[in-house]
């Protein structure tokens, strides 16, 4: 029998769903910086003064928004990684396994992409309940490189002399244990991952990568990134 909490909280989370589904349409339509808690009360039919009980503020409910797409985007890496170990893939390629699921993310979810890998929101500032699910791609692509680390090894690049105090300090803040060279080349490998995928998504491939030869084009890449934080391809 359902009481009357269970009742309550079931009808609260389908009008949060409706509400960020609204939302989402409104991204897609006017883009983020346009997003509007009237506009979404005024499609669902809603006075605004109810809407701001479940999002008491436009930044509240981007917040809302911008954690679902890093936890979709992060469940997709994970998902990837979980499948690709199980089906007993070195490292190398579950590296390449989660880039290839970065990118057919993005391309599935165009709008949500931009939201959190595109142009900052104007006046908004994201709070740090969005660090932990933005980083849950990162620390896939971590464990990868830690496992490699620990097992066959990873090949590794000299950092420059003036480079090597920033180096240590993002290896103990960033990737404890690992080596000043390899997070390095995380950091590089993770800022060219994003930028292939925003370079598709957002058109800067035309004229450039056929469309056809994109999908071979990134899987090449990824491999290359793999490459350069020191996997090894058996």
């Amino acid at each position: 029998m359902t009481t009357p909490q269970g009742a309550r909280a079931r009808a609260r989370m389908e009008v949060t769903t409706a509400i960020k589904d609204e939302a989402r349409r409104q991204l897609a339509a006017e883009g983020a910086a346009k997003l509007s808690l009237r506009a979404v009360a005024r499609e669902l039919g809603m006075v605004s003064s109810a809407l701001y009980r479940y999002f008491p503020s436009r930044d509240d409910l981007l917040t809302a928004l911008i954690i679902d797409a890093y936890d979709s985007l992060g469940e997709a890496a994970e998902s990837a990684h979980a499948a690709t170990t199980a089906a007993g893939a070195a490292p190398a390629h579950r590296w390449v396994a989660v880039c290839e699921a970065v990118r057919g993310w993005a391309l599935t979810h165009p709008h949500e992409y931009a939201l959190i890998y595109g142009s900052p929101v104007p006046g908004y500032s994201a709070p740090e309940t969005t660090i932990p699910p933005a980083a849950r791609v990162a620390l896939v692509l971590v464990g990868i490189l830690r496992e490699a680390f620990e097992g066959r090894g990873l090949a590794r690049t000299p950092v420059p002399a003036e480079l090597a105090s920033e180096a240590r300090r993002m290896a103990d803040e960033l990737v404890p244990g690992l080596p000043p060279e390899v997070a390095v080349a995380m950091a590089a490998a993770w800022a060219q991952l994003f930028g292939l995928v925003g370079f598709e998504l957002f058109g800067q491939f035309q004229g450039v990568v056929e469309e056809a030869e994109r999908e071979r084009f990134f899987r090449h890449a990824a491999a290359q990134l793999a490459h350069g934080v020191g996997l090894v391809f058996p």
